[in-house]
């Protein structure tokens, strides 16, 4: 007979996932390393009561973590888990209703990134005995649907426990999910809330440590062949560096790859910072946020080797940026190595690249040399923005370039993305954390907050704009509650610029991009907005600090940095000069209009359009 012990599903689960941990190169990590949360009726019963039997308020198992907001959590644990490499995740419960599909929009944010995040939202009564339960959704085609369903099209894994005896099969392969680097993303198990409180005799094996070993796969020889050929046939080679570089841990082995080969390296917005950006052949951004020196050298590659990439429409400026090039793509997941027609080299990018470097083949010298005097002069361009005398966001942007030194900056939608993947001198792998897979406004504070909870001994410095701001501040208050010090630099340019911007550029004539109100003629034109954000901000616990030119802000940063709470550092920005995009991204324009801004804009429009490349 086999030993039991008897639990509810919420007590069973939360015992479950403090005994799981992943395993790479000899090192083991917590697979889930605390739970992040807010509690309302569909989940305090369960979920609420095991964690505080288990002794979560003590933060020993599984801390516990109050959350302002559902979505606000995810990206937090979506924040952490990049920041961990993906060897560690948290989880994130809700309640039934508004609480579970706040959580969609991170869960689309993680799975869109390859981040691992484990959702346990409260679902409706599994018995149907009370029905229908506060903020359920009543589908007329199905009693089996509720609101929790939302999350199915974004989770890697969804599965909804209905009886006791399907949860340890959901846990398996939730963990399993989690833990796997070609497949992780959001998972989610939807809890109802009466099972959450079931109790059951569950075996005691359940409850063993378990090790998820993180695989490193490596390339099949067939496969490795094909790919030395396209190497050899190459005179003008190029990398892309992805985020598989880094999560890899194979930013070593790019270097030596690199180096031996004459090969230069640039980075897509998850790869910044796979090579330091004074490494001899490191070139920079790629795309259309990409740099001169990246983007004219993709033009004239004759082959593309792409490592940890995904392809994003960002990165391929449209599928305009690499001429006539050949691609060669190295990737742990197959989905994504065969994108543009690749030769496919499936395997872990450490593994891939120590392979290839076995190859005896180089770049062609004047190519290498050519590379070099293009990066270098990018540098220089670099110092251009970096020195101006007004705030200007590159102004900013290098007054922090020189604070941050050994910190994290986190950021993620408008204009600073491409200014920070252009112009961010980022000198180790885990400095430079943009979330521009989904580019989702409110990620930053959230996102931060999970960045400092991964890498507790660096500072984390949070950029992050007005409009960013005014959609998720909230986070704020978590930090000082928690104790866990933020540096967020708030850049306040009074609406939204980047779209202001492409608003103009396509003929809409920057309507609703600016925090103004109605003018006398009924459009928003009128003063500037008087919201006060500092004060704001000072509303949420954080200590906060103004800077109106660059020697302020200098100082104001170091205040912050010497500080041990979460400080707010204010900044109004100005226009003035920034990169240009030196490559194209496919925003279709309006193809009649009757302003002749929008016509002009087709003209452009059409005229690139003809420039794309199907990759088949």
């Amino acid at each position: 007979m086999r030993n039991t012990t008897r639990l509810t599903v919420a007590q069973a689960l939360v015992r479950f996932l403090v005994r799981q941990w992943t395993e790479r190169d000899g090192a083991e990590h917590r697979l889930v390393a605390g739970c992040l949360g807010i509690f309302g009726h569909g989940n305090v019963a369960g979920v609420g009561q095991a964690l505080a039997e288990q002794g979560a308020g003590t933060r020993d198992p599984l801390p516990y973590y109050p959350a302002r907001n559902e979505q606000a959590m995810v990206h937090t644990a979506a924040g952490y888990a990049r920041q961990s490499g993906r060897l560690s995740t948290l989880a994130c419960t809700s309640s039934i209703g508004p609480g579970a599909t706040n959580m969609v929009t991170g869960a689309a944010l993680a799975t869109i990134n390859r981040l691992p995040v484990l959702l346990l939202p409260g679902d409706l009564f599994a018995t149907r005995v009370a029905s229908p339960v506060l903020q359920e959704l009543e589908d007329p085609r199905s009693y089996d649907v509720s609101v929790n369903d939302c999350l199915r099209p974004v989770s890697r894994f969804w599965d909804r426990v209905n009886r006791p005896e399907q949860l340890p099969a959901a846990l398996l392969e939730a963990m399993r999910v989690l833990a796997d680097p070609a497949e992780t993303g959001a998972v989610t198990l939807a809890l109802p809330q009466d099972v959450q409180a079931e109790a059951y005799d569950w075996p005691e094996e359940l409850f063993a440590r378990r090790v998820w070993h993180v695989p490193r796969p490596v390339p099949e020889p067939a496969a490795l062949a094909r790919a030395a050929g396209l190497l050899r046939a190459s005179r003008r080679p190029l990398v892309v560096a992805g985020g598989g570089v880094k999560y890899s841990g194979a930013c070593a082995e790019l270097a030596r790859f690199a180096e031996r080969h004459g090969v230069p390296v640039a980075e897509t917005q998850a790869g910044k910072g796979a090579l330091p950006y004074d490494h001899p052949r490191a070139v920079g951004a790629v795309g259309h946020t990409g740099t001169r020196a990246a983007d004219t050298l993709a033009r004239e590659a004759d082959l593309v080797i792409g490592i940890g990439t995904r392809y994003t429409d960002f990165t391929t400026a449209s599928r305009t940026l690499f001429g006539e090039a050949r691609f060669l793509n190295v990737n742990v997941t197959a989905f994504d190595a065969a994108k543009h027609a690749a030769e496919t080299l499936v395997a872990d990018a450490r593994e891939a690249l120590d392979a290839l470097d076995g190859v005896e083949w180089r770049a062609d010298p004047g190519w290498t040399g050519r590379a070099a005097e293009l990066a270098a002069a990018w540098q220089a361009e670099i110092d251009g923005f970096y020195g101006g005398t007004e705030l200007t966001q590159p102004v900013v942007l290098g007054v922090l370039n020189e604070i941050a030194a050994g910190g994290v900056v986190v950021n993620a939608a408008g204009s600073m993305p491409g200014d920070l993947h252009r112009l961010w001198r980022a000198s180790d792998p885990g400095q430079y954390h943009v979330e521009y897979g989904y580019s989702c406004m409110g990620y930053e504070i959230a996102g931060g907050l999970g960045a400092k909870l991964a890498a507790p001994e660096r500072e984390v410095f949070v950029l992050v704009g007005d409009g960013s701001y005014l959609m998720m501040a909230q986070e704020i208050a978590t930090a000082v509650q928690e104790g866990v010090k933020l540096v967020i630099v708030l850049v306040d340019n009074h609406g939204f610029a980047s779209i202001g911007a492409l608003s103009e550029s396509v003929g809409a004539l920057r309507l609703g991009t600016a925090y103004r109100g109605r003018g006398p003629d009924g459009r928003l034109d009128g003063e500037r907005l008087p919201v006060d954000l500092a004060t704001n901000a000072a509303s949420l616990g954080a200590d906060v600090l103004t800077a109106a030119d660059p020697r302020a802000l200098r100082a104001a940063l170091a205040t912050a940095v010497a500080s041990p709470r979460t400080t707010v550092v204010h900044v109004e920005t100005v226009p003035g000069p920034a990169p240009a995009a030196e490559a194209w991204w496919d925003v279709p324009v309006a193809e009649v209009s009757g302003l002749a801004e929008a016509r002009a804009a087709r003209e452009r429009y059409d005229a690139a359009k003809r420039a794309q490349r199907p990759y088949l």
